[in-house]
């Protein structure tokens, strides 16, 4: 892209593809269901609280980058909108459902990237996500970059390449990927990563129902 995005621009357009391939049926989007899928509390990290003219601006900033459209629907005379991002970075599925969970949750281990993007497209597995992640960094223009190791953190980041803002760095240096003396993992550690898969699990499922909950207050 030739202009990185704000954070209302991202928000936007996160919330665009989001609903687009999670609800399809009530995509595209008026003003105020974007308003609604804008500052949900579900699948949202940092929540946020826009009103209709940053929203409105949002989307005069997509639709300027022709990242998104203006649909008039003369029988309801209500004014729809919807996303070109597909077509404008040339991705497909799956590109944009990663794309789409770093841009409404930050940066995320690949683990938690395919956690969360199964209710927009459903991966085969890790390989598939660490795969693709690898080949929309290695893009002439990448859109994605992996991050140093945080301190007190097992796995790397991912963050998206689409804002104005740089992914937050680690203060400290990373560590090398595996040393040569390391040991490998005992039955605790085992048991404690099947402890977090299951804490993913119930966050996730909580996420649905605060999902569904405000999909519900749209026809209320």
């Amino acid at each position: 892209m030739d202009e990185k995005l704000t954070s209302v621009e991202l928000r936007v357009l996160g919330a665009l593809i989001e609903k687009q391939m999670s609800t399809p049926l009530y995509y595209p989007m008026t003003i105020n269901s974007l308003i609604n899928a804008c500052n949900q509390k579900s699948n949202r990290d940092p929540v946020m609280a826009l009103g209709e003219k940053a929203v409105e601006s949002g989307l005069f900033g997509l639709r300027r980058k022709e990242l998104a459209k203006k649909i008039d629907d003369d029988l309801n005379r209500v004014s729809k909108y919807a996303h070109c991002f597909l077509s404008a970075l040339n991705l497909d599925q799956r590109g944009a459902a990663i794309l789409c969970e770093l841009a409404l949750r930050g940066p995320q281990t690949v683990g938690e990237l395919r956690g969360h993007a199964k209710r927009l497209y459903g991966f085969s597995g890790l390989g598939e996500v660490e795969e693709l992640l690898a080949e929309l960094a290695r893009r002439d223009e990448p859109l994605v970059l992996k991050l140093p190791r945080q301190a007190g953190t097992k796995e790397r980041r991912w963050a998206h390449l689409l804002g104005e803002e740089p992914p937050p760095m680690p203060s400290e240096p990373e560590p090398p990927d595996a040393a040569p003396d390391a040991k490998p993992p005992d039955a605790g550690e085992g048991m404690q990563e099947l402890l977090e898969q299951i804490g993913d699990m119930r966050r996730e499922l909580e996420a649905l129902r605060n999902e569904f909950a405000d999909f519900k207050k749209q026809f209320e």
